[in-house]
């Protein structure tokens, strides 16, 4: 992985630790899951960045799972959100927005990692090794 893609990945996790703090914010009584989930999620992804800055390997592939995974989830809560806030439920609006922004910034991270990615076996390739 290279250091701009360990960057995104620190500043991506920060993100998500940010977003679940927000969500947390705007219902205690019943987003504890969202400062659960967005710290954990947000940890592992800070450190993927910091083992990638360091040359660690195996950083890349669990990035890419875990991130992968994350979409997926956002994907799904994020229509959940949306149906809820189109079926009248304005409740779920600030929510829907953030789980959003957490998709949209999940897709651009997961391209950045594919495209590291990409560029490392490309590299590889070139370099004669196999």
């Amino acid at each position: 992985m290279n250091a701009k893609t360990a960057g995104y990945l620190i500043f991506y996790g920060t993100f998500l630790i940010v977003m679940g703090l927000l969500g947390y914010l705007s219902n205690p009584e019943k987003a504890k899951t969202a400062l659960m989930s967005g710290g954990t999620f947000g940890a592992l992804s800070i450190l993927w960045g910091v083992l990638g800055a360091r040359g660690i390997r195996r950083s890349c592939p669990a990035a890419l799972v875990t991130t992968g995974f994350l979409m997926l989830v956002f994907a799904w809560r994020a229509t959940v959100s949306w149906l809820a806030v189109l079926d009248g439920n304005s409740e779920k609006l600030f929510a829907a927005v953030l789980i959003t922004a957490m998709l949209v910034a999940s897709a651009a991270m997961l391209t950045a990692l594919l495209t590291d990615r990409k560029t490392f076996i490309a590299k590889k390739s070139t370099d004669g090794q196999n």
